[in-house]
């Protein structure tokens, strides 16, 4: 179903305009002036200057957004008045838009402390997207991979379209028996108008919870088991397989796309090895893992691992002596002394006293921090450059 082999499914495409799954993300960030200033200062307070033609229509009169307020990236976010120096306008840096939920001020254990902390909380609606996770109550997991128009969706002889499509692979090993029979209970529900009893260990081997709601489904015209004769929603062919339809619950998990996705193109770098720094919040590189490697060297890619793990990582220009193969005795020649010659400095070997010898070799720069660390324990490296 949809585009992953495993623990997919597809989204009726109606279904999800017309809100299914849709939630709120709700963030509350806590800030206390008292830890921007030294003991016993009161000089930080909560506030806006008069007439402030940036922040007059964005936040009231103690530097702080309206209620219902929606912001963006650059917008005012609250404001705080040194009473020495001046004003201090913080921005909102988030690249989410929110809106402005609840404000509450803080203040110690005792109810004694002036107005020096509050908590703004915020609330992030966010429709379904591709890849968001959702489950059923019975640890049958699910990943939003495709929005299916509803009409070219599987449809009954009555005309009802399904919300999910997922994928019955996951049910030989999980055994998870209670979605099926929650299925068939809330399929029967809804066809006698009625409220089941959902308490544990009612039934027994004698009388089944497979019988009993099997046999409300029989009654109201339905098949025993619970399946039903779909009709393509393209062709309009009846699908030859008896397909499982029922009423169940669906939930929406945390884990969203919005939250995980991580992309980088040029960024920060390590300053001692120069490779790319890690972390989605500093924007950081993914990691290039050991697996990873594995992997291209099962597929025989050696031009792309070259690229992955030398191109886009840490490549560096090192000169290197040939005669003696020291990577570390090339350097500069001393500042000549008129600045037109500064572009025409070679690099000597220490070594050899030699400029001649010089090469350029392309290699991690790692490995140069390697070679340093060696040199420092008294333990020699010779490349022979060819």
């Amino acid at each position: 179903t949809g585009y992953d082999m495993e623990d997919a499914m597809i989204v009726n495409k109606a279904s999800w305009e017309r809100g299914f799954a849709h939630g709120s993300v709700y963030k509350s960030e806590f800030i206390d002036l008292s830890e921007k200033i030294k003991q016993g200062d009161d000089s930080l307070v909560f506030g806006v200057k008069p007439g402030d033609p940036r922040i007059v229509q964005k936040l009231d009169d103690d530097g702080l957004p309206f209620i219902g307020a929606q912001l963006q990236y650059g917008d005012p976010y609250y404001s705080y008045l040194n009473l020495n120096t001046g004003e201090s306008l913080m921005y909102y840096k988030s690249k989410e838009n929110c809106i402005v939920d609840n404000i509450k001020v803080c203040s110690n254990d005792t109810g004694s402390g002036k107005f020096k902390c509050i908590c703004i909380t915020m609330r992030v609606p966010r429709n379904p997207t591709i890849g968001d996770k959702f489950a059923s109550r019975h640890g049958q997991k699910g990943i939003l991979s495709r929005l299916w128009p509803a009409e070219d969706m599987p449809f009954t002889e009555s005309g009802m379209v399904p919300d999910i499509l997922f994928n019955p692979h996951g049910f030989p090993s999980r055994m998870t028996i209670g979605m099926l029979i929650e299925s068939m209970a809330g399929k029967s529900a809804a066809l006698h108008g009625l409220c089941h009893d959902a308490t544990p260990f009612i039934f027994s081997e004698e009388n089944s919870a497979l019988e009993y709601f099997g046999e409300m489904l029989k009654a109201a015209g339905y098949n025993f088991y619970g399946t039903e004769r779909l009709y393509s929603g393209i062709s309009g062919v009846e699908l030859e397989a008896d397909i499982f339809i029922g009423v169940v619950y669906y939930q929406r998990l945390r884990h969203m796309v919005s939250d995980k996705f991580q992309v980088r193109t040029t960024g920060a770098r390590d300053k001692v090895t120069n490779q790319p720094i890690g972390g989605r919040n500093v924007q950081g590189g993914i990691r290039f893992g050991e697996m990873e490697r594995d992997a291209l060297l099962a597929h025989g890619t050696s031009f792309l691992l070259h690229d992955r793990l030398f191109n886009c990582s840490d490549r560096s220009v090192a000169h290197v002596c040939v005669k003696c193969g020291s990577l570390l005795s090339p350097l500069l020649e001393k500042p000549p002394p008129s600045w037109s010659a500064m572009r025409n400095r070679k690099y000597n070997c220490t070594l050899c006293n030699r400029s001649d010898t010089i090469d350029t070799v392309s290699v991690p720069y790692v490995f140069r921090y390697f070679v340093a660390e060696l040199a420092a324990m008294n333990i020699k490296v010779k490349l022979d450059v060819i």
